[in-house]
């Protein structure tokens, strides 16, 4: 697993805890200022 990876996977989790309904890739991508293919790219990786 990358940083980047693992810095997303954490992001989720923290993202979930807060709000505890679904995180989107658009969401992530806002706070990471990638695009939210590359975001969901890195969470295909992760399955």
């Amino acid at each position: 697993m990358t940083e980047r990876q693992q810095a997303i996977l954490v992001a989720i989790i923290e993202q979930y805890a807060e709000i505890a309904a679904p995180v989107g890739s658009v969401t992530l991508a806002k706070l990471f200022g990638v695009s939210s293919a590359t975001i969901r790219s890195e969470m295909a990786k992760l399955e």
